[in-house]
């Protein structure tokens, strides 16, 4: 009926459709002066077209349809009002951490994540996943491919990784194991090198495996059928040291490997193409997204004009687009793939974490607290989360340019994941036999505080009502009291 009838404009009188139009210009500010107008532009204003499309805009309720609320203005207050609230449990430390411990793996030797799903590797040569989207985090252990030959002790997990459908381990044997998430605990496809695993590779959305062994770059996807084959093999002059596939590729699977000072684009129709080489500046840290690859350079140390670098090069042309940072330090870790649009973090030696703006091609942001270099940084658009060598993780307002909070364990932070409710952290001892270890493989005489663990934090209040269930009832048990050490967070244990 709405439709039907007019809409009066001032002096004329327009069709409902064409009212619509003209409203669809405005924001949530002006659709609210609009609505206190007349009956009939109250009705227009808060009409359910005009405030889907909002709440499109804003990136709330993007996997809906318009018939699924009733009232978009409301669902769109209710998602402003979730978000303002998530970032105040960010910024005060309000959430709830959990340790997610596995006694029988023995040292913690890799982890990796995706969307609250994480994957560890250990020296027993199990490899374990937790949902942290759910409150039991009740996990399988990934089963390993069993030969004839294997009864004596497994080889130690050298790298993991996980996406949406996929988890990949490659062992220090030089073994890779492949699961499907949907399949079960048992791998549907396993290959060998000849020698150990120097890197792994698994892309965010697909099924393209990519592995490093010794001089060699294998790259493995399952055909239509779903049986798994190598689809490209590079053999290259020197001994790789980073490898990322590059997201969101249509048809066959691209490849970026960094060896030592030289950058290859590889791609399986062709043979290896070398992006970026300059002799004796090698590759200190690589991260790839859908276009861009931007990797740090250590130049030479007594060339004061010529300080360390991170260059940003355009993987459809082949262009070095920008040069970014000078500084003293090496860049140890840089993440292109998490950052807003034209942002890029990173993370040095000299303990601090930069923030490059790369279309005016400068550091905007310079934060300094890490004792030791920084091991693994993530940006949003207005947090930074950082870790460093020696265990410390801190989230940072980024705006503002001030630590937020911090937290330290005893292993340096090898991981770390976050998104607008959760973070993932994984401290990962450097020495993988320390001293007191039996040399029987069922002994448990190791030290907890040796092992590495693996944090979650969850600040959604959703999750934290009433009807949730308490810490205390995910109690593990373990120990018998627990200290929150005056951080705000609710632990999952308490005095029992």
């Amino acid at each position: 009926q709405n439709e039907i009838n007019e809409v009066p404009f001032f002096d004329v009188q327009l069709p409902y459709e064409l009212a619509l139009k003209i409203f669809q210009y405005l924001g949530k500010a002006e659709l609210g002066r609009c609505a206190q107008v007349s009956r009939t532009w109250k009705v227009l204003a808060e009409d359910e077209v005009l405030w889907y499309r909002l709440c499109q805009e804003e990136g709330y309720l993007l996997d809906q349809s318009i018939s699924d609320h009733s009232c978009w203005k409301l669902a769109l207050k209710t998602c402003r009002a979730r978000e303002r609230t998530l970032k105040t449990n960010w910024k005060n430390r309000i959430g709830a951490v959990s340790q997610l411990r596995y006694e029988l793996g023995k040292i913690l030797c890799d982890v990796h994540s995706w969307d609250g799903v994480v994957i560890a590797g250990y020296t027993s040569g199990e490899v374990r996943l937790w949902d942290t989207r759910t409150w039991d985090y009740t996990a399988p252990i990934l089963e390993a491919v069993q030969g004839p030959g294997d009864a004596g002790p497994r080889p130690h997990v050298s790298f993991v990784r996980i996406n949406s459908s996929l988890a990949v381990a490659a062992y220090e044997d030089g073994t890779v194991s492949v699961w499907n998430l949907l399949l079960g605990r048992e791998p549907v496809h396993h290959y060998q090198h000849n020698q150990g695993t120097q890197a792994l590779a698994l892309g965010p959305e697909g099924a393209a495996v990519a592995t490093a062994s010794g001089f060699e770059v294998r790259v493995e996807t399952p055909d239509d059928r779903g049986f798994w084959q190598t689809t490209a093999t590079f053999e290259i002059q020197k001994l790789v040291n980073f490898l990322n596939l590059v997201p969101d590729v249509a048809g066959s699977p691209v490849t970026v490997a960094a060896a030592e000072d030289i950058v290859y684009l590889l791609k399986a129709e062709g043979p290896g193409r070398v992006l970026h080489s300059v002799y004796g500046q090698p590759v200190t840290c690589l991260d790839v997204s859908a276009h861009q690859a931007a990797f740090g350079i250590k130049t030479f140390g007594w060339l004061l004009n010529e300080p360390n670098q991170i260059l940003l090069y355009n993987l459809e042309t082949n262009q070095c687009l920008t040069k970014v940072g000078n500084s003293i330090g090496d860049f140890t870790c840089v993440n292109l793939h998490d950052s807003p649009p034209h942002m890029l973090v990173a993370g040095n030696k000299d303990r601090r974490v930069r923030v490059f703006d790369l279309r005016r091609g400068e550091c905007v942001c310079s934060l300094y607290a890490h004792q030791l270099g920084v091991s693994a940084v993530q940006m949003d658009d207005w947090k930074i989360v950082s870790g460093g060598e020696e265990g410390l993780v801190c989230v940072w307002d980024q705006r503002v340019g001030t630590k937020l909070w911090e937290m330290h364990a005893r292993h340096p932070v090898r991981h770390l994941w976050f998104n607008s409710h959760s973070l993932i952290t994984a401290n990962i001892p450097e020495e993988k036999n320390p001293r007191g270890t039996s040399i029987a493989d069922d002994d448990l005489t190791v030290h907890r505080k040796y092992r590495g663990i693996i944090y979650s934090y969850e600040f959604s209040v959703d999750q934290l009502g009433g009807d949730s269930v308490l810490p205390i009832c995910r109690s593990s048990y373990d120990e018998l009291t627990g200290y929150n050490y005056n951080i705000g967070l609710a632990v999952p244990y308490d005095s029992i």
